[in-house]
């Protein structure tokens, strides 16, 4: 007996075909398959696809950003927007209200005076939009003893007050709030199913025991139905997590663009993640970043799987070097249609044409994978499609032309395993499991203008989550 039977689907471009699912596999594909179970789907005529798997997202960043203000574009672009925002804001059960999203376009550098003009009474944090910093005013400054604390990324005046602005410093602020358990992610893995993923692999460099055991039991009891690869599992984790829906892959390093490591040092840490049997996954934003991975891999050689995460700037004379090195490179075009203009404005024009490469790394035969970095981009994986074959700034402006890539190949740096970002898309076959996206129409059609509204049904393990 099946547990399922998908009636009528497009498969690989191929009309009129059925898909016989049991025990949470695909167990046949054929035309005209003997229906022998009460549960069927007429597809009428709609591809049936892979699910999708976003290769770079933060999945308790996501809910918490649910839960926050908006304090930058397209809301807020001005102070007295920003004012407005902080002044509405409720605050949480202990009366802290978190701000993200914030870009220095809106009202200048914040900083503790800067938000105490908004709102003093309270205490607020605001992160900015890099998700590298937050700021804090002088109430929260004061809740988690910024003066007398010694983390390097707390930033001082020449008088050694701190001004209210801290560094890549999230799990030491996060020690220091009003204690609260993790964000539920039910809301998240709703969301995400919607658009049709049914994996992700979670970034968050340094997760601690809480914050895995969180996703953990989310994705055991239900809340969180994708498949979820780890990023930020210690070192020393094993890479086969006793979850059989969560596993553990590369070894997050983040390369901070306000200061980079000692060369020494970040070859040190490289060389101990490859002797424990783990790749590394290194965040590199800016030519300087990239140029010292090189540098250093050059040194301690490189794993399989190692891989580089956003490569937001690819200097066209690395490129032959990424693929003799085998380094996958996982990167967000959707960051261009949602911060285009900033880029356009701030970076030097000779650096246009090294913006998320795409199509210059796979004709070179670098592996490239999609995703969204969400909550930092934009979540929607058809949303990053469209991004990579139009590569439009929010103006309008085309930003890297050369580097447009095909909606049909976009789609496919969304269907590689979690485990292969880049490589060999999964496909609708027996003995694949059964986590499906069924769309409206045809794919050709779909991609023509690629949209969330395509998607149908997003099945995992045969079980449809929406229809």
């Amino acid at each position: 007996m099946t547990d399922l039977v998908i009636r009528n689907a497009e498969v690989d471009g191929v009309a009129g075909i059925d898909v016989s699912i049991s025990d949470g596999r695909i167990v046949a594909v054929g035309p005209k398959l003997p229906v022998t179970s009460a549960d069927l789907i007429d597809a009428e005529g709609g591809a049936l696809i892979p699910g999708l798997h976003d290769h770079h997202l933060h999945l308790h960043a996501m809910a918490a950003d649910a839960a926050s203000v908006p304090c930058g574009p397209p809301g807020v672009r001005d102070g007295a927007a920003l004012a407005d925002a902080l002044g509405r804001a409720p605050g949480d059960d202990n009366g802290w209200v978190r701000g993200v999203g914030y870009i220095e376009t809106v009202a200048g550098d914040l900083d503790a005076d800067a938000l105490d003009r908004l709102d003093a009474a309270r205490p607020v944090r605001v992160q900015h939009r890099s998700g590298a910093m937050w700021m804090l005013n002088g109430a929260a400054s004061a809740a988690v003893r910024l003066a007398e604390a010694a983390h390097p990324g707390i930033e001082r005046a020449p008088d050694g007050r701190p001004t209210g602005r801290v560094w890549r410093a999230d799990d030491w602020l996060r020690d220091r709030l009003p204690p609260s358990g993790p964000p539920r992610l039910d809301a998240v893995g709703a969301a995400l199913a919607r658009w049709g993923i049914t994996g992700v692999t979670d970034a968050s460099p340094d997760l601690d025991p809480r914050s895995r055991a969180a996703i953990e039991t989310s994705v055991s009891d239900g809340r969180l139905p994708q498949r979820v690869h780890l990023l930020g599992a210690a070192p020393d984790s094993d890479t086969a997590s006793p979850q059989g829906r969560v596993t553990v892959g590369p070894y997050k390093i983040v390369l901070a663009d306000s200061g980079l490591p000692d060369l020494d040092d970040l070859a040190d840490r490289i060389r101990d993640v490859h002797d424990r049997g783990r790749a590394v996954a290194v965040h590199c934003v800016t030519r300087e970043s990239l140029l010292l991975l090189l540098a250093v891999l050059d040194d301690v050689g490189t794993r399989a799987g190692d891989r580089i995460e956003h490569g937001a700037l690819i200097p066209r004379e690395t490129i032959d070097g990424l693929r003799r090195r085998g380094l996958i490179v996982v990167t967000q075009p959707g960051f261009l249609a949602h911060r285009g203009d900033d880029y356009l404005r701030d970076i030097d024009e000779i650096d246009y044409p090294d913006l998320y490469r795409c199509r210059s790394l796979i004709e070179a035969g670098v592996p490239v994978a999609l995703s969204s970095d969400a909550p930092y981009g934009p979540p929607d994986p058809w949303a990053v499609i469209t991004a990579a074959v139009n590569r439009r700034a929010p103006t309008g402006e085309v930003v890297g032309v050369s580097e447009r890539i095909t909606a049909a190949d976009a789609l496919t740096r969304y269907l590689t395993p979690a485990d292969d970002p880049g490589g060999r898309p999964s496909t609708v076959r027996p003995g694949a499991p059964a986590d499906l996206v069924l769309l409206h129409a045809p794919l050709a059609d779909v991609l023509t203008a690629p949209s969330a509204d395509a998607v149908r049904a997003t099945l995992f393990g045969g079980t449809p989550h929406r229809i």
